[in-house]
């Protein structure tokens, strides 16, 4: 319990280090929340996503999961894209992956992890899709950078083909699909040149991969 109790001490520390700033800003916060953007992210500790934005509580919704996955069938991931865009009013969804993901390099490795194996194939689909392109690459840490990439690449594809971004394009709202890629060595956010909005696709076609 003792190292629990460091927890609340910072917790205390952290909320009157934010009233002291803003006297009225738990007040404020407790009323609603409107952020203008979804960051869909992987668990990893080291990848927090207000902190490395810069942005306060209220001001990012964020969904979390191992590698940054995108699944059809996860009903988790697609709740939370479903009242961001319709219930928040959103603007921007950001699929941020980034270098160094223990999840990348568990779907790559010829050995069993156990049940995060299953979540894990969806990464490996991935890799087999641009397997062409990464077997020419020798390196390994370079092959799996390269991994990070492509895996948050096909996730903005895979939220922009979701029904609730389909329809919300359909009914006019303006809503762009950003991949980013993080780099835990620096601290840095990379723009992966990937973003996707009504205007770049027909809503009512799905999104192909190239």
């Amino acid at each position: 319990m003792k190292s629990l109790q460091e927890l609340f001490d910072n917790n205390r520390h952290w909320a009157k280090s934010m009233t002291g700033v803003n006297e009225h800003f738990f007040e404020n916060l407790a009323r609603q929340q409107s952020p203008k953007y979804l960051w869909i992210g992987c668990s990893d500790s080291r990848v927090p996503a207000n902190e490395i934005v810069g942005l306060l509580p209220g001001q990012i919704f964020v969904h979390r999961n191992v590698a940054n996955l995108v699944i059809h069938t996860d009903m988790n991931c697609l709740s939370v894209l479903q009242y961001a865009v319709e219930i928040l009013q959103v603007e921007h969804i950001i699929v941020c992956g980034h270098y160094g993901c223990g999840g990348i390099t568990a779907a790559v490795e010829d050995q069993r992890h156990g049940l995060i194996d299953n979540w894990l194939r969806h990464v490996r689909d991935v890799y087999q899709r641009h397997e062409r392109q990464l077997i020419r690459v020798k390196d390994k840490a370079t092959l799996l950078r390269r991994l990070c990439e492509l895996n948050a690449k096909e996730q903005v594809l895979n939220v922009a083909n979701t029904t609730t971004i389909q329809d919300a394009w359909r009914r006019g709202q303006k809503i762009t699909v950003h991949g980013w890629i993080y780099d835990i060595h620096d601290g840095l956010i990379q723009d992966l040149g990937v973003s996707v909005s009504k205007s770049s696709s027909s809503a009512s076609t799905p999104l192909r991969r190239r």
